[in-house]
Parts: structure tokens; sequence; C-alpha cells
């Protein structure tokens, strides 16, 4: 708290008279994520999984045989964060590859956002069987609903604690490091310019959603605003909100109510997939 204390200090007092300069500093800390150790609860699934390497020298971990599920982790997460659900599908009968994202984990780069994350999905697809469902976790649930605008195929997708839409976060990421109006519009900017696209394309209400889907959050997230679940179920026409009371931003993961629902979801599917083969 003490630190966060003094960068807000020196964010606005060097924000005010060099805002771009503060605002290039940090889109660079916005982008580049920390490598954080894996917990010892998930230290069991890691030396039960396999290590895969696709192109680009993407990294992934898999487990399991049968129909292929994606997952895809959030912000400096790790697949293992997953580590009930790869169970669950794994005992049901699904074959499931858990990306590390770009500059995470081995998987190559140094900087990170929803749109590498996106597209290293879609690289990974291209690799893999058929994708039978997609599962993302909090960045990784945006990317997951982007990288489906892109092209992404699936016959499922599951959206956990993710954003609605990417300006909030940045907005919210601006006020937390205590950037002045200015340098809060020039940060803005320059991570706009970095995607490459206009900021607008990442709200999902602008998006079309045209598959089965499963939108979890729970109402105690000090990460991601609950709310965001609402707007993303209402643009999203064939899904199922899952709202639960208490869970946070990461213990929803291993929610025996999620990983139920995450279950009958991409069973459903299978199971109309064998109806109309």
């Amino acid at each position: 708290m003490g630190t966060l204390k003094w960068v807000r200090g020196v964010n606005g007092a060097v924000g005010r008279l060099a805002p771009q300069t503060i605002a290039s500093k940090m889109r660079r800390v916005f982008m580049t994520p920390r490598d954080l150790p894996p917990r010892d609860w998930e230290l069991p699934l890691l030396a039960q999984s396999e290590r895969i390497t696709l192109r680009f020298g993407l990294s992934a971990l898999r487990w399991g045989q049968g129909p292929t599920v994606l997952m895809m982790h959030g912000w400096e997460g790790r697949p293992t964060q997953f580590a009930s659900l790869i169970t669950a599908l794994v005992d049901a009968g699904y074959s499931v590859i858990a990306l590390e994202g770009p500059a995470h984990g081995r998987s190559p780069g140094h900087e990170a956002h929803v749109l590498l994350f996106a597209r290293a999905m879609l690289e990974a697809a291209a690799e893999l069987p058929p994708l039978h469902a997609v599962v993302g976790h909090s960045m990784g649930g945006a990317s997951a609903m982007l990288a489906v605008q892109l092209g992404l195929r699936a016959n499922a997708l599951v959206s956990i604690s993710a954003p609605s839409r990417f300006l909030d976060v940045l907005r919210g990421f601006a006020g937390m490091v205590g950037l002045p109006a200015r340098a809060r519009a020039a940060f803005i900017q320059q991570v706009e310019h970095a995607f490459g696209m206009p900021l607008k394309r990442l709200d999902v209400a602008h998006y079309q959603l045209n598959l089965p889907g499963l939108i979890v959050h729970a109402a105690d997230d000090d990460v991601v605003p609950v709310k965001a679940s609402q707007a993303i179920h209402e643009a999203w026409f064939d899904s199922r909100l899952l709202r639960l009371e208490q869970g946070g931003h990461q213990k929803v993961l291993a929610d025996p109510r999620v990983i139920e629902s995450v279950l009958a979801l991409v069973a459903g599917c299978r199971q109309s997939e064998r109806q109309t083969a």
C-alpha cells in the first residue's frame, strides 16, 4: 500500500508536467506481467501435465483424452489455477489444453494484452483438433470472446470473471496509479495505438456471440465489478448467467457450482453434436 501511495504521488506530480512521458511509463507497466510462481495446491496437477509447444513458441499444458477444451488464464495467471475444473473435465472424458499466454510462463514475449491473448488462442486452435469448448478467466475470458469475433470456432464458450469493456479496465488502472487527466488520456491513447484497433471494438456490446455460453461472476469480485457479467449476458443471446454471492476473483474457479455448470454446458453441446452428426 505504501508503494502504491508513492507511485500515485509521483504520477500525480510528474503527470501534470510531462503527461506523455508518465503515460508511456504506465503503459509499459500495464502491459508487463510479473512472473508469479504456482501455489502449492497447483503443483500436483502441474506434475501430471504434458507440456507442449505450439507455433511461434506458444507454450501450453495438456491433460486427458477426448474432445478438446481450450483454456486461457487471466493477467499474471497460470493454467493450473483451473486445477479443480481441469480435473473434473479430464475425469468426464475431455482433453484439456491450457495455454500460457504471451509473456506468461514459458511463452515468448515481454508484454501482453487482451488482443495478444486472443491471437494466441487463434494460433493454438490452428494446430489443435476442433475445439469442443473454450474457457477463459478474467482477461482470458475477455480474450476468448474477442477471439470468437476474430474467427475462433468452438461448440461452447465459458467466460469467468471477465470485464465487458476494456476502456473500463484502462480507466480503473489509470485511477489506481493516480494519473491526472491529461496523462490518463495519453495513457489510453497509447494503449489504443499498441492494440492497433479502436477500443470500442473491445466492448462486448458490439460482439456477435453465436454459440452457447456460460457467464460466471461473483458478487464480491474486487477486481472486475460484477455488473460486467450482466452487460455480457445482455449482449450474448444464447448464454446462461451464473452469479455467485461469494468467490471473489479467483476462488470462484474452484466453486462446485461453477464446475457443475461447465460440465453441464459441454455435455449438452456434446450430445447435440452427436445428434446432428
